[in-house]
């Protein structure tokens, strides 16, 4: 090194030590410059896709494609004609549109995907089946699947280097390639498929439409807002009878007629899951029960030996999706992961309400505060009905034309009945929750009563609830309970609805006259309302002899001139004369 101004060379320069310093700190200053400008170019360019945690490229071009091949189905598939019609319209022509086959677990939805797989394997196109686990083994799966479909090993380089998102790598060499299925099975936690928490509706991450191949994803989440506006949602639905009917047959063609199948298959929901293990018990050597019609009948009381049973390996996510009773706490253990709890007990609840739709105003924070011994509020409750909406747990009915029902919720009759069982058998205190159901259905009946007409529709929501925690062995002797009951009953039967009127009347007859004996003035007030029940339904002979033997038993505890005798006199009168009316025409 010279100096310029004196043409000497400084005395620093001859000391190598000094020198080599000087070249060293230079160096170090390059190589972290270099590293600093090609973070901030990986976090640039990484921006749309979002960052990604990349596997090592020799594990990527090494693995091959044998993890992305696709199910074979093993089975025919039964009544899903329309969903997988829209399944192929979509498969020859994407659009920019991507597939969402959703509902609960075990109603058949990788079942539908692998058929779809079938027919574009026997149509040419190349299909790849990823099941979801976490998002770096996604990462590796979709960098196959582009590397299967020609990605050039240097443009993935690019994406390793940060120069590129790597989505947008995978997702350009497949739109490149065209004529392909792509399925992404079992996403269940859309949240985290990212990458890094993107948004599966901004379509910047894993999950994008196609315009010359189909994604299909399968998952339990239903909510459209989740999935985007591109998304063609097909919530699958329970088989028909006779579809169901026919999945037994398949697996058990000796077990009895066609119409015995059909019935099993009523009583299963039409839950593919459930026809599909049913049938292989019923082909198996050493089952207890080979027809359709002894294993219907046993449901009635083995239920949770035959259903309800679990295994050891019921842990393990992928076994526990193959079990009719742990697939669902899957859905609500994934559900309380997400910050919603109650999801679970408010679910129990509901399973220990009758088969019938529910009115939401039913479950109120203080009904899921005494069950559950745990202070609620509204939002809590809310965040919990419509996750498990979300999820496939519950339903909301419909009517004719498929318009939803609002402010009503319905559940599948197995995940009512076996997630009732578990709580029953499982749970130190099984009559907590009942009890709690059993206090709010009298206040509702109070409620339902203060409304007068406007409350009509409450009451025939309410009815069949009613007349189930009436004939709970809790409730024998609750007699706040039997006046519910007894004042519904008398609203119905305002309403026109005699048939619902009746059996609450009997309900409510049979507990109070346990509490209080035959000749009480409540039970024989609750006596001739039943009389009058029986009368308002056509049954005039029997209410005629129940409103003679009233008035002979309140003539002799009330007198002759008391008020009620009096009552039940005009009750019987009126009844004679619906009697002679009715033997004149």
């Amino acid at each position: 090194m010279t100096n310029y101004v004196t043409n000497a060379v400084p005395n620093w320069a001859s000391n190598l030590w000094v020198v080599w310093s000087v070249f060293g700190a230079l160096a170090v200053a390059a190589l972290v410059l270099g590293l600093v400008s090609r973070r901030l170019d990986a976090t640039e360019s990484v921006g749309v896709g979002g960052p990604v945690r990349l596997v090592p490229l020799g594990r990527v071009l090494g693995g091959g494609t044998t993890s992305l091949r696709a199910p074979h189905g093993s089975v025919p598939v039964r009544g899903r004609d329309d969903e997988l019609g829209v399944l192929r319209r979509l498969l020859t022509r994407p659009q920019g549109k991507y597939a969402v086959v959703c509902g609960v677990g075990g109603i058949g939805k990788t079942t539908l995907a692998s058929t779809l797989a079938d027919v574009a394997r026997a149509e040419g196109r190349d299909v790849f089946w990823i099941r979801w686990r976490d998002p770096e083994e996604l990462a590796e799966q979709m960098t196959r699947t582009a590397l299967a479909c020609g990605l050039p090993e240097a443009r993935l380089e690019e994406a390793r280097s940060g120069r590129a998102g790597l989505p947008d790598v995978v997702w350009e060499q497949l739109e490149r390639t065209g004529r392909w299925l792509l399925v992404l099975d079992n996403v269940d936690t859309p949240q985290a498929v990212g990458p890094d928490g993107e948004d599966v509706a901004s379509y910047r991450g894993w999950i994008r439409p196609g315009r010359r191949g189909l994604l299909l994803v399968t998952s339990r989440n239903t909510d459209p807002a989740v999935w985007g506006t591109q998304a063609v949602l097909r919530r699958v639905a329970p088989l028909e009878p006779a579809a169901g009917g026919q999945v037994l047959c398949d697996a058990a063609p000796h077990a009895g007629s066609a119409a015995e199948a059909r019935a099993l298959a009523d009583r299963l929901g039409g839950l593919p899951l459930a026809l599909h293990g049913v049938g292989r018990y019923l082909a198996a050597p050493g089952s207890r029960y080979r027809a359709f019609t002894a294993y219907t009948t046993a449901l009635d009381t083995q239920l949770g030996t035959l259903l309800g049973a679990t295994q050891r390996q019921a842990s393990d996510p992928t076994v526990a999706r193959t079990l009719i009773r742990r697939t669902w706490e899957l859905s609500l253990d994934q559900l309380a992961a997400d910050g919603t709890p109650l999801a679970r007990p408010v679910l129990r609840l509901l399973s220990l309400l009758a088969p019938a739709p529910v009115p939401v105003s039913l479950l109120t924070p203080e009904l899921v505060t005494e069950a559950t011994e745990q202070q609620t509020g509204e939002i809590e409750v809310e965040a919990a009905l419509n996750g498990l909406h979300t999820y496939g747990l519950i339903d909301t009915p419909t009517r004719q034309g498929g318009q939803p029902v609002l402010g009503q919720v319905i559940l599948h009759p197995l995940v009512r009945e076996i997630t009732a069982h578990t709580y029953t058998t499982e749970t130190t205190d099984p009559n907590r929750y009942h009890q709690a159901l059993t206090n709010r259905l009298t206040q509702a009946a109070q409620e339902v009563i203060s409304a007068r007409i406007a409350g009509w529709d409450t009451a025939r929501l309410l009815a069949p609830h009613l007349l189930s925690a009436a004939t709970h062995t809790t409730n024998q002797h609750n007699s706040h309970l039997a006046g519910a009951v007894d004042h519904i009953s008398q609203v119905l039967t305002k309403s026109g609805d005699y048939g619902s009127a009746l059996q609450l009347s009997q309900a409510a007859h049979s507990i109070t006259a346990r509490c209080l004996g035959p000749e009480h003035p409540d039970t024989l007030r609750s006596r001739n309302n039943l009389a009058n029940a029986l009368d308002h339904f056509g049954r005039h002979q029997e209410a005629a002899v129940l409103h003679q033997h009233v008035l002979t038993t309140r003539e002799r505890v009330l007198g002759s001139n008391h008020p009620e005798t009096l009552l039940t006199r005009s009750d019987l009168a009126n009844t004679l004369d619906h009697l002679v009316l009715r033997s004149s025409k």
